[in-house]
């Protein structure tokens, strides 16, 4: 996967219209003036060579400079991944939180009014895009109450409480999906879990309902809990354009948007390139998680 990312990535420059040159030095400028900045960057080498050179230097952690500014892409990279890191943490934490205990409630009272309502509501929140959910959160929180800031951003360095008031909307825009999407999941799990021998054994010795949900049923059914979440946060860092937009987040979603715009293909490759190594390394990370949850899997 890595090897086709990294391809598809270094022809990314071959497949845009225009080029780099062009991109730089604007529609005004000659065909020579366009071609001496292609060669002076290297540019007008053959595909292979340019993709050799490229996957060298980014294993060295050197993904070049941008166009415009000459600031070395790896910088801004880790500038704008800290930033959407923290959100799609966040994002994780706060769907996790609601998600579980919700769960919880609507196993211990499977078909009754309360799990009709939260399936009804997770539900709606699933189908809601995600350019809804920025305006709705704006309206109420910004509009309505005024409790948090409609767009910016403050770093965590800065301070702590600003970096938290400015972050919670973005964030909580990103964990309604994901959410609705665990709580269905958890729930559907534990709905399954509830059924099998050892609980109704454990329910024949007398043991409190509560207890059994959270002692003997929870940990069985966060298997596919644990799937989703490498797949969620695997989302939250590559989508989280909209959210990162909306509220004028300096992350890696707005800067894709912008580099796009210019045109700008070291940081596009750079960007592609580091969010599929996220991907893979998250999913090995599941793959380690699921034998710490059951240890019949094993590693192997």
């Amino acid at each position: 996967m890595l090897i086709l990312v990294t391809l598809g990535a270094a022809a990314l420059m071959d497949f845009m219209p225009g080029s780099p040159g062009q991109a730089i030095l604007g529609d005004a400028a000659t065909a020579e003036q366009v071609d001496a900045i292609n060669e002076r960057l290297g540019y007008n080498q053959p595909f292979i060579q340019r993709y050799l050179e490229w996957v060298w230097n980014a294993l060295h952690l050197d993904f070049g400079t941008t166009l415009f500014t000459q600031e070395p892409v790896t910088d801004v990279l880790m500038r704008r991944l800290a930033v959407t890191v923290e959100l799609a943490g966040l994002a994780l934490f706060f769907a996790l939180v609601i998600s579980i205990p919700l769960a919880l409630l609507a196993a211990m009272r499977a078909g009754k009014f309360l799990d009709r309502t939260l399936n009804i509501v997770s539900s709606a929140l699933l189908s809601i895009p995600s350019f809804v959910t920025v305006v709705l959160i704006s309206l109420v929180f910004v509009v309505w109450l005024g409790w948090f800031p409609a767009t910016g951003w403050v770093p965590l360095s800065d301070s702590v409480a600003d970096n938290l008031r400015y972050a919670f909307l973005p964030a909580m825009a990103l964990s309604i999906y994901e959410c609705a999407f665990f709580y269905r999941v958890v729930r559907s799990d534990l709905t399954g879990t509830l059924r099998e021998d050892f609980i109704l054994v454990a329910r024949a010795k007398g043991l409190p309902r509560r207890y059994i949900l959270t002692r003997h049923a929870l940990r069985p059914s966060t298997t596919s809990l644990i799937t989703v979440i490498g797949l969620s946060l695997g989302r939250l860092l590559g989508g989280a354009v909209i959210v990162e937009y909306f509220f004028s987040v300096p992350g890696l979603g707005a800067e894709a948007v912008s580099a796009v715009g210019i045109k700008d293909m070291p940081m596009i490759q750079a960007i592609v390139t580091v969010l599929v190594v996220a991907y893979v390394a998250i999913f090995i990370l599941v793959d380690l998680a699921y034998a710490w949850i059951d240890p019949r899997v094993g590693v192997r």
